[in-house]
C-alpha cells in the first residue's frame, strides 16, 4: 500500500463529523491529562470505494496516549482512522499504518486500540438479520479475526474484550423538514415531546456557571442506572474548550426545565454538519414532565439550525434484547426515528505481545464502557 504518515499539529487537524477525531477533541483530552498526537497520512486512493472531498489521498489522525503506570501506554484511536479503506483492504490497511506509527510513538507504548467507526463487515449481509429484519450482531471473537486478517502478513489484528465508544448508534436524517422528521418518529415519542410542551418545560443553552445542575442530574442518572461516575473536571474540560473558541467543533450544554426546576441536561457536540448527543442526564423526580424527550427535540432543531444534516443519539444496545444493560437507551432513541449503524467497534494492534497478553486478560475481567 506504500502508507506514509508523518507528525503533525493537532491544531492543524482537517475537518471531520468524527468529533472524537478533531482538533477540539484533542484539546479537550489534553486538558483531562492525556497526550493527543496527530499524524498526516497519504494512502494510494485505489483503497478507497470514493476519494476524499478534496480529491487527493490524505487523510490524518488523532492518537491519544494513555498512561496506564511510569512503564506503559496505550495508544487509543477514537473513531479513527477517518478514512475507510474498501472492506478487503481494511485489515492489511490498519497492519501498514500501524507498523507505520510504530517508531512515532513511545517506547512504552505497547498496543494500538483502533475504535472503529467503520460499518461491521456482519451488518452488509442479509445472513446476519432475522426473518424481523433485526440485526443478530457479531459472530464470536475467533471469526472475526479470521475475516479481518486475511487480507495482513502477520495476523496481528485482535480484537478487543471491550468497546470504549459506542459501537451500535441511530443516525437522524435532519435534511427534511420537522413536520417530516416527527413524522418518522413512533407515536409514543411524539406524544411525549407535545405533552413537555403542554406541561410547560423549556430548553435553554446553559454556561459554565452552571455546570453543577448537570452534574447533580448526571449524578442521579449515574445512581439510577449503575454507570461510571466521572468527575467534575472532566465535563468542565469539555465546555471549556468549547467557549476558549478556535476550532471547527465543539460542544453545547443544554438544560430543560419547569419553572427553574431542572428536569434534564445534555452535552451535544457539532462537527462539519453532524450533530452527535454525547452525554445525558435526568433527574430522579417530575419524570411524568418529559424533560428528556423535550431535551432531545430541541437538540435536534437547534442542530438543524446549525446547518446539520445528521443527528447521531450516539450509544445503544445493538438490538432490542431486554438483558442488554443499553436496552432502555434503545426503546428511548429509537423511538425518534432513524436508522441503525453498527460499528466495527475496538481492535489491537499488539506492539509488545507479551505485554498486550497480559493487559488483555485483566481486562476480562473488568467492565467496558459500552457493551457492543
Amino acid at each position: 500500500m506504500n502508507l506514509e504518515v508523518r507528525p503533525k499539529n493537532t491544531r492543524k487537524l482537517f475537518r471531520t463529523r468524527l468529533v472524537q477525531q478533531t482538533a477540539f477533541w484533542s484539546e479537550v483530552k489534553k486538558k483531562q491529562g492525556i497526550a493527543p498526537y496527530a499524524f498526516d497520512i497519504r494512502f494510494d486512493p485505489e483503497i478507497v470505494e470514493t476519494p476524499n472531498k478534496k480529491n487527493d489521498p490524505i487523510d490524518d489522525i488523532l492518537i491519544l496516549i494513555k498512561q496506564l503506570d511510569k512503564d506503559h501506554s496505550i495508544a487509543y484511536v477514537p473513531y479513527g482512522p477517518v478514512v475507510e479503506p474498501k472492506e478487503d483492504e481494511q485489515g492489511a490497511f490498519l497492519e501498514e499504518l500501524s507498523e507505520c506509527l510504530r517508531p512515532l510513538l513511545p517506547d512504552d507504548c505497547f498496543t494500538l486500540r483502533y475504535d472503529l467507526h467503520w460499518q461491521s463487515h456482519w451488518a452488509k449481509e442479509e445472513s446476519h438479520f432475522d426473518e424481523n429484519g433485526i440485526w443478530k450482531g457479531r459472530p464470536d471473537k475467533r471469526n472475526q479475526e479470521f475475516r479481518f486478517n486475511f487480507s495482513t502478513k502477520e495476523w496481528n489484528l485482535k480484537k478487543s474484550n471491550t468497546d470504549i465508544l459506542p459501537s451500535n448508534t441511530i443516525f437522524l436524517n435532519l435534511e427534511r423538514d420537522d413536520t417530516d422528521i416527527l413524522g418518522g418518529m413512533k407515536p409514543k415519542t411524539r406524544y411525549n415531546i407535545r405533552l413537555s410542551g403542554k406541561k410547560g418545560v423549556t430548553v435553554r443553552s446553559a454556561g459554565m456557571n452552571e455546570i453543577g445542575i448537570w452534574y447533580d442530574l448526571y449524578g442521579q442518572t449515574c445512581a439510577r442506572n449503575g454507570i461510571y461516575l466521572h468527575d467534575l473536571e472532566y465535563f468542565t474540560s469539555v465546555l471549556k474548550t468549547s467557549q476558549s473558541g478556535g476550532f471547527h467543533a465543539g460542544t453545547e450544554l443544554l438544560i430543560a426545565e419547569k419553572d427553574g426546576m431542572p428536569l434534564a441536561a445534555m452535552f451535544f457536540a457539532v462537527s462539519d454538519k453532524r450533530a452527535t448527543y454525547l452525554y445525558g442526564a435526568s433527574s430522579d423526580a417530575n419524570r411524568n414532565l418529559m424533560g428528556t424527550y423535550a431535551i432531545q427535540w430541541d437538540a435536534i432543531t437547534r442542530a438543524k439550525k446549525k446547518g446539520c444534516v445528521q443527528y447521531d443519539m450516539f450509544g445503544v444496545s445493538p438490538k432490542p434484547d431486554p438483558a442488554h444493560p443499553m436496552y432502555g437507551l434503545y426503546k428511548f432513541k429509537k423511538g425518534f426515528g432513524g436508522r441503525m449503524f453498527h460499528r466495527m467497534g475496538c481492535w489491537d494492534y499488539p506492539l509488545l505481545k507479551d505485554r498486550y497478553k497480559i493487559y488483555s486478560a485483566a481486562e476480562m475481567t473488568a467492565q467496558g464502557y459500552h457493551l457492543g
